[in-house]
């Protein structure tokens, strides 16, 4: 950690000095941006209190995508992170500066990088226990859980910025409780779900066929955002066997659109998820002391839940990614360890990251036990599974004392009828 950490650093934008702000100076997470009123190009900027300033204001010009910056490595990000804090609390560059800001509440916001491939995790162990226990009872995790991250890749062409309608998707699905071995019909999914994730957006890349070592591995990762993969349990579960995932998870997944950069959450570093005894150690190219003692974070996760009828969002699950079984570095470590090649923007997904107690589970799924135990919301409506209308927001936070608190904002979709009806 460094000077930009410092808990008593103020900006002059007074808006970033209010304790519940998300985006205080100790946070500066970088967007794509451009005014709503305007022809503008979108262009970077980077998240102050509610103002966004212009990254042309420090000699940047990012062009409508952050991949160049997140190709620049560590070294460069650090400088400008180092620059930034600078230029916002001496107010000796306030009027210099002051003119390159836009406040949030004018700007259309992007998709922060153009993000080539994405590959999706299941790094949360309570979720795959709960997950599992619905399909297997006597036999939750499989073998190979406590051994390799667990990944599939997935659909990058419909991953989109927060506030972006989600469409209900439209597949086969097969059989009912009642029918379960019925024909398969092709129709609107009814089990429609969230999933409350982190996504980390690779910086610099490696070449193919050569590996990221554990000790490099957070130089690759140019920051976090949060991540609603999506996802249609009924058409999931029809087509998931042989191969995993498909057309159940690549309709939609939303980000939210400011990238908290991994120097912004140094403070929040925590130790890896505790193995038990009977749990293996990670084998040698996954295990690296230092990471071990604080490769995690401590990272604060909602999800939130608005209806046709329940305009104030109702909080539906509280977690935490230190739950992550599996580290960033552990992910990224493992993607390249057969030669895979990243490439700047390209995101890997946590998986979903629910806790150990009731509140904190991050999915329809676990929340209802499949569905069949409704979750009754504050006005009287009950929801098995995600319906048309409403909307799931995800937000996250890091607080820890003696450290400015800093947020992501938000990841929000709202649910709008299929296609096909």
């Amino acid at each position: 950690m460094n000077a930009t950490h410092d808990p008593k650093l103020k900006s002059w934008v007074k808006s970033a000095n209010d304790p519940a702000c998300d985006f205080p100076i100790q946070n500066l997470p970088f967007g794509i941006f451009r005014r709503k009123s305007g022809k503008e190009r979108p262009r970077g900027g980077v998240a102050i209190g509610d103002q966004i300033l212009d990254l042309a204001a420090v000699g940047l010009n990012t062009g409508p995508t952050l991949n160049v910056l997140a190709a620049a490595g560590r070294p460069a990000w650090k400088a400008l992170r180092t620059l930034l804090s600078d230029v916002l609390s001496n107010p000796k560059h306030r009027k210099q500066i002051s003119k390159h800001l836009v406040p949030m509440k004018q700007a259309e916001l992007f998709l922060p990088v153009a993000i080539g491939d994405y590959s999706d995790f299941f790094t949360g162990i309570y979720h795959a226990q709960n997950a599992g226990r619905l399909f297997r009872p006597d036999n939750p995790l499989l073998p190979n859980y406590h051994w390799v991250p667990i990944g599939y890749h997935g659909r990058a062409s419909s991953i989109v910025v927060s506030g972006t309608p989600v469409i209900r998707p439209s597949g086969q699905t097969r059989g009912q409780a009642s029918a379960p071995d019925a024909a398969p019909s092709f129709g609107a999914s009814k089990r429609l779900d969230f999933e409350l994730e982190l996504g980390f957006v690779i910086g610099p890349g490696n070449a193919l066929g050569k590996p990221v070592p554990i000790s490099k591995a957070h130089d690759q990762i140019f920051g976090a955002l949060l991540f609603n993969d999506w996802s249609a349990r009924d058409i999931q579960g029809w087509e998931y066997q042989p191969l995993g995932p498909f057309l159940g998870k690549s309709f939609a997944s939303t980000v939210s659109p400011w990238i908290v950069t991994m120097e912004a959450l140094e403070p929040f570093r925590c130790a890896a998820f505790p193995r038990s005894g009977d749990q293996p150690a990670p084998l040698p190219y996954l295990f690296d002391k230092s990471d071990q003692k604080s490769g995690n974070f401590d990272i604060q996760l909602e999800a939130h839940l608005r209806t046709r009828k329940l305009p104030r969002a109702h909080c539906l699950a509280r977690s935490n990614f230190r739950h992550a079984y599996w580290t960033p570095a552990q992910i990224v470590t493992h993607q390249a360890s057969n030669g895979c090649n990243m490439r700047p923007g390209d995101l890997l997904g946590s998986g979903t990251i629910s806790g150990p107690t009731p509140d904190a589970l991050g999915s329809m799924l676990e929340l209802t036990q499949g569905g069949k135990n409704p979750v009754a919301l504050p006005n009287g409506e009950t929801r098995a599974f995600l319906e048309d209308g409403d909307e799931v927001i995800l937000r996250g936070r890091c607080a820890r004392e003696g450290y400015a608190w800093i947020g992501f904002g938000e990841a929000a979709g709202r649910v709008k009828p299929a296609w096909l009806r």
